[in-house]
This record gives structure tokens, C-alpha cells and sequence, in this order.
């Protein structure tokens, strides 16, 4: 798939004021400084798509943008940020949660993990909760180029192990690098074949 024109649309904190669901809708979410909005940008080819911030939890709001007129690609808030108060972090769950289980268009929503740390509880927890919800989901791994090609293999590997003692089996995962721009075309060709099998529903 070649990215000929993205742009922003429109961005809320409820689910209900997100554009009509006559599209298909590819989601990403990841902690807190995973690199979402560098893949995001790389992903559309476009540097200033999504804000860059070197503070984490720049994201507070839910993003559309839409990728060549065809379907909306979304840049969530993160989860797991730490000095969010409370207050927010529960504020940023709900508006997270609603639009997860609520927007029908929603096709796959992409989690983020940074390559260089070993499987955390809270992504854990939250690929747990997405299964539970029966919401589709693929895991990006971004930052590769941060590491040798040995110690990549070995950190993937003992994900998948620790994953796979919970979990029958894996959904589709992808590696990638914003900087070298490695595995973005993968992520384009799986949106691809998943947009080829939409059909919209309206109804409501």
C-alpha cells in the first residue's frame, strides 16, 4: 500500500463524537514514550501527522486521521503513564475502554511494546483485558534498531514464551524501526488484506 495523502480529522475524549463508522479503523495504543507517534508518522509518511513530545502522556486525546481517503487511522492516549494523577489515569481508562468496546469499525487495534524491555505486567494485563473484551488486537514491537540483531531475537523470544504460557497462541506481530523505517510495509499490507474483507455496517 502506498500512503499518497493522510490528515488529521478530528480528535475527542468520547467515542460518540468520532466520525461516522463508514470506514475501517486501525487503532494504536502503547505505554507512555513506546514511540507511537514516530511509527504513526512513519506509518503515514508524513513527520507531522501525530505530535512528537519528548514528555510522556502527550497524548490525551483520541486522534483520527484519514489515509487516503479510504480508512481512519487513530492515535490513542497511552496507558501506564506515572505521574498522571489518579483522577486521570481513570479518566483516560474510561475514555479509552468506551471507545475500544464501542466503535464498531474498529478492525484491529495495534499495541505497541518497546523491543528493548522484557513482557511488563501492565502490558500483560491489558492484552488480557482486550481477549476478555473480544477485541482484535496485533502487537508492534517498535525500536528494534536500538538493539543488536542477537539481543532483538532474545527479547522477542522470551515474550513470546511468557505470552504463550497464558495464551493457545499469538496474534499477528510485527517488528519494526521508525528511524530505518523497517516492518512498516508489513503493517500496510496486513491493513490492506483486513480492508479488503470489511463490510460496513450502519445500521444502528
Amino acid at each position: 500500500m502506498n500512503i499518497k495523502k493522510a490528515s488529521f480529522v478530528i480528535s475527542n475524549t468520547n467515542y460518540k463524537h468520532c466520525p461516522i463508522e463508514d470506514k475501517a479503523e486501525y487503532a494504536f495504543i502503547g505505554r507512555s514514550n513506546v514511540g507511537k507517534s514516530s511509527l504513526i508518522n512513519s506509518i503515514a509518511n508524513n513527520k507531522s501527522l501525530a505530535k512528537i513530545s519528548g514528555k510522556p502522556g502527550k497524548t490525551q486525546l483520541i486522534n483520527h486521521f484519514i489515509i487516503n481517503n479510504n480508512w481512519y487511522l487513530v492515535d490513542l492516549p497511552g496507558y501506564g503513564y506515572a505521574k498522571a494523577s489518579k483522577v486521570l489515569r481513570a479518566k483516560f481508562h474510561k475514555m479509552i475502554s468506551d471507545y475500544l468496546i464501542n466503535r464498531q469499525n474498529l478492525i484491529c487495534l495495534f499495541v505497541l511494546i518497546d523491543s528493548r524491555h522484557e513482557l511488563q505486567e501492565i502490558d500483560k494485563d491489558f492484552m488480557q483485558w482486550l481477549a476478555e473484551n473480544k477485541i482484535a488486537f496485533s502487537i508492534i514491537f517498535t525500536k528494534s534498531d536500538k538493539l543488536s540483531k542477537t539481543k532483538l531475537e532474545k527479547n522477542l523470544a522470551d515474550f513470546k514464551k511468557k505470552m504463550l504460557d497464558e495464551w493457545e497462541s499469538l496474534p499477528e506481530i510485527f517488528v519494526t524501526s521508525s528511524n530505518k523505517k523497517q516492518g512498516l510495509q508489513e503493517i500496510l499490507k496486513y491493513i490492506s488484506k483486513l480492508n479488503l474483507e470489511y463490510k460496513p455496517s450502519l445500521e444502528s
